[in-house]
């Protein structure tokens, strides 16, 4: 049995014009051990997907399909019994740490925390174990700093400290939304390492949400590319690098940055932007940017199209638009 199952998953939100289905028929599953990368620009789906797996969709979100966590049905569940599961089973670090911690409390307490409420360790049980977890997510001096507060640590600390949070109870599957953003490069590749042991060291299922191709492509075995709430191309990493046949996911790639690009060459972009939720087009939801568009794509609703080695791609031009001609998958 899968740790994870999601099937035909769909987010409805209540917008101003009426209600939009923010995701659509999102289905994937997650061994323990495995690595899934969600990638695309904001606002197509990858962190409501994360939020449904989390319980924490906005006020009024409709939810639909499927959610299984080792059998139990997620879909539907109440507040108690979400309460029962975050934290504990299931842990997420946030993008911005010093959104998701509270800064008139201690580090030491915020990550004892579901140590107490799920583990009912007492206060000073609780306190050695999260002072332990500072330290091994890489806190300097970890005892003595433990009662410092958030602002009193730098943007890399802080992370580590939400990290420390997330992993606090020993989660089955562990959500990443955006964990390195904010960081600088150093930093980010040491939190990256840093997850990467951590999975292979408790053997937890990690979903990684990213807009960074790079982070995807050092960080997981597996990844969605998503757009307009569905997914468009999925996939081995290597395999989707390797052979980006959407002309989204092809063109998150061009528009990445070049390392040794002449100096003033302007970054290639996507035309356009990600529709509204309310003004999701019929048909191909990318239809309106892409460069391979006819007059079906803005009423044939793309199925997916099956390319062997686990990948998948939905478009129905896949006829008209050429792999890549580098076909070894180098990461950018």
């Amino acid at each position: 049995m899968n740790l994870l199952d999601v099937q035909d998953l769909r987010i409805e939100l209540p917008t101003q014009r009426g209600p939009a289905l923010a995701v659509l028929d999102v289905s994937f599953s997650l061994a323990r051990g495995d690595t899934l990368g969600l990638v695309g620009e904001s606002g197509c789906g990858k962190s409501l997907t994360a939020m449904a797996l989390m319980g924490l969709l906005p006020e009024g979100a409709r939810v639909s399909g499927s959610i299984r966590l080792e059998g139990q049905e997620l879909v539907g569940l109440d507040e108690r019994g979400w309460s029962a599961l975050r934290g504990d089973r299931i842990g997420m670090i946030f993008q911005e740490p010093m959104t998701a911690l509270n800064p008139v409390h201690t580090v030491v307490r915020q990550v004892a925390e579901p140590l107490r409420l799920h583990r009912q360790l007492s206060a000073a049980q609780a306190r050695e174990a999260a002072i332990a977890l500072l330290d091994r997510v890489g806190i300097p001096d970890a005892a003595r700093r433990a009662d410092a507060y958030p602002h009193q640590f730098s943007g890399g600390q802080r992370q580590r400290i939400t990290i420390a949070m997330a992993l606090a109870c020993g989660p089955d599957l562990l959500i990443a939304d955006e964990p390195t953003t904010a960081l600088d490069v150093t930093v980010q590749k040491q939190i990256l390492d840093l997850l990467r042991e951590l999975v292979e060291e408790r053997g937890m299922a990690l979903l990684l949400i990213s807009h960074d191709l790079g982070v995807i492509a050092r960080s997981v075995a597996r990844m969605m590319v998503m757009y307009g709430g569905s997914v468009v191309e999925s996939g081995p990493t290597a395999q989707v690098f390797a052979q980006r046949r959407h002309p989204y996911t092809q063109g998150l790639f061009g528009a990445r940055p070049a390392l040794l690009a002449p100096r003033g060459q302007r970054l290639i972009t996507i035309p356009g932007t990600v529709p509204e939720l309310a003004d999701l087009p019929a048909g191909c939801a990318f239809a309106g940017r892409c460069a391979y568009v006819v007059p079906a794509c803005h009423h044939t609703t793309p199925t997916a199209t099956d390319l062997g080695q686990d990948h998948a791609v939905r478009c129905i031009r896949l006829e008209a638009i050429a792999a890549p001609a580098d076909k070894k998958g180098h990461a950018p």
